[in-house]
């Protein structure tokens, strides 16, 4: 049995480890998972089509019930071992298929760097970039209404806090994040921030340096592989045509409304 990996692309920890696998010329099998499956969001446009598109063929949402115990993805299969959590995933595939070293580097200092923004990035480009898809998309989508502006702009407000901490603090005058070469750090982020670009929130725009940063990423892993992970994200506002059912709206929109309180 080789290699599983259960991902959905429009997940931000799903895009990294599928960027880094690919990249790396990993071999795997891509057990695709919907996120929001046909039974809640109704039927979903057509993503693309092409032999490298990986949202083909059916889900695999019943399949990471049993592969990952917090049942959600990112989730990865090896044999008769099972592994959740995005981090987690990456740093696994990085030791079994002894990837470059640039991308979790030996050297105990760079590592700790790399440690260091991964665990600043959770509580701060994680906890606020996700939430404008939310807002400018998804809630609208189940509500039927969108939300007030100060509600994307409050959200806005935190994540631009965050981005002036990545540049001045982690970015500073780097290629990447712990230097010349691309690590984990870097393609952590980098899904991140592409979650806001997807829903009109352009987080690059009039930031020339993270700009830059942005570009060198997509060079180092590679436009073609970078922009088909990021497909799905890029053309989010085509659930805006999903027709849902009265009753579930009815069901999860003030869910929905508690999770950005």
């Amino acid at each position: 049995m080789g290699l599983e990996l259960y991902l959905d692309l429009l997940s931000q920890p799903c895009r990294s480890i599928y960027i880094f696998a690919r990249s790396n010329n990993i071999p795997f099998e891509f057990k695709h998972v919907e996120l929001f499956k046909d039974s809640v969001l109704g039927k979903r446009p057509a993503a693309g089509s092409g032999a490298e598109q990986p949202r083909a063929g059916p889900s695999n949402s019943e399949g990471t019930g049993k592969v990952s115990l917090l049942k959600k993805v990112p989730a990865l299969k090896d044999g008769d071992f099972t592994l959740a959590e995005c981090t987690a995933i990456l740093l696994y595939l990085s030791r079994k298929y002894n990837t470059p070293d640039h991308w979790y580097p030996s050297d105990i200092q760079k590592r700790a760097r790399v440690d260091e923004y991964l665990s600043w990035h959770h509580a701060n480009i994680r906890a606020n970039a996700p939430k404008t898809m939310w807002i400018k998309v998804l809630i609208p989508l189940f509500t039927g209404q969108p939300l007030p502006s100060e509600k994307l702009q409050e959200v806005m407000e935190g994540l631009s806090t965050s981005l002036k901490q990545f540049e001045e603090r982690f970015l500073q005058d780097k290629a990447f994040i712990i230097g010349s070469e691309i690590s984990l750090a870097d393609l952590v982020a980098i899904v991140e921030l592409m979650q806001p670009v997807g829903v009109g929130c352009d987080v690059f725009e009039d930031r020339p340096r993270l700009m830059e940063w942005r570009r060198r990423v997509e060079d180092a892993v590679g436009k073609e592989l970078f922009f088909q992970a990021h497909e799905m994200i890029l053309n989010i506002k085509e659930l805006s045509n999903i027709q849902i059912d009265p009753q579930l709206k009815e069901q999860l929109a003030p869910v929905l409304m508690k999770m950005l309180k």
